[in-house]
């Protein structure tokens, strides 16, 4: 112990990496953190007002953090953490890659300028978020809460499981690839190829545009929303819609066994395996008889 006190406070690791003395049950205001590992292990830390730069994962293997208005600057710097808040922060771009094997963070209030963010996490909550580079971003991550999140980037939460999301602005394609068990409430989305091999996905009272909607997944709910799409909703085993509106969708359907109620008119359909379509009117039904079983599906068009 006498040896360790003498141990300035940047000191070389095992590895060969620059690091700090481990801190424990602190706050720290306002300092500006730079090397690698800057608080490395850290526990019990209340952070307040500072900035972390030129250094990588400065905050590694930490417990118990609440971070407040500080500003992360350079790589990894949440990785392998447990149990932290963070409030009114900002990733900046560099800040790439940033929260990656966390177990129960929640983020409020911040800004994430940074891609490929959130990867193999658990317990992942953001309220009043923002990320404007969403690049690959919630990757492999379970146990998710979004609320009132704002994103823009392709491949948004790839291989998630167990989600609740509800307003959420979302442009970029390729969004929910291989989702499991998700529910989406009161949101916007601009994106192709959205919810693909995904299973038990129910979105309700939303607007999603984007050609080629779900295809190959599973028990996929749409409630209470409007959809625009080209050859959306096909390959799909049980795709349920009910009270929803299609404005410019074509060739819908396509190999689902769908149970649809369309309160506007549909422009075309084309081959849906089983089921029952309600819709104002269908403007092209196209039923070819040496790929599907039309017998299998009841369409009724009220006008």
């Amino acid at each position: 112990m006498e040896q360790a006190e003498k141990l300035p406070r940047d000191y070389m690791t095992a590895g060969g990496s620059i690091g700090q003395i481990r801190r424990e049950n602190e706050e720290i205001h306002q300092e500006t953190l730079i090397g690698e590992r800057a608080l490395y292990r850290g526990k019990d830390l209340k952070i307040y007002d500072c900035v972390f730069t030129d250094g990588e994962s400065p905050l590694k293997e930490a417990k118990q953090l609440e971070i407040y208005d500080s500003l992360f600057q350079w790589k990894y710097p949440l990785w392998y953490c447990e149990d932290v808040t963070a409030h009114k922060c900002t990733f900046y771009e560099m800040a790439r890659a940033g929260i990656w094997y966390t177990k129960g963070i929640r983020m409020t209030d911040s800004i994430i300028d940074a891609p490929k963010n959130f990867r193999r996490c658990k317990g992942v909550e953001l309220c009043r978020v923002n990320i404007p580079h969403a690049q690959e971003t919630l990757w492999t991550c379970e146990d998710v809460s979004l609320e009132h999140v704002t994103v823009d980037g392709d491949y948004f939460a790839m291989n998630c499981q167990n989600l609740k999301i509800d307003d959420l602005r979302l442009t970029g394609n390729y969004a929910f690839d291989g989702v499991r068990n998700m529910e989406i409430r009161n949101s916007r989305m601009i994106t192709k190829d959205a919810f693909w091999n995904t299973e038990n996905v129910t979105v309700c009272d939303s607007f999603v545009s984007g050609e080629y909607l779900g295809w190959n997944s599973k028990n996929l709910t749409l409630i209470n929303c409007t959809i625009e799409s080209l050859q959306g909703m096909c390959y799909i085993d049980n795709l349920v819609m009910k009270n929803c509106k299609l404005i410019n969708t074509t060739l819908a359907f396509e190999y689902s066994d769908v149970e649809a109620e369309i309160t506007s008119k549909i422009d075309s359909v084309l081959n849906p395996r089983s089921g029952e379509i309600r819709a104002e009117s269908i403007g092209e039904l196209i039923l070819e008889k040496d790929k599907i079983d039309p017998e299998k599906t009841h369409i009724i068009c009220r006008s």
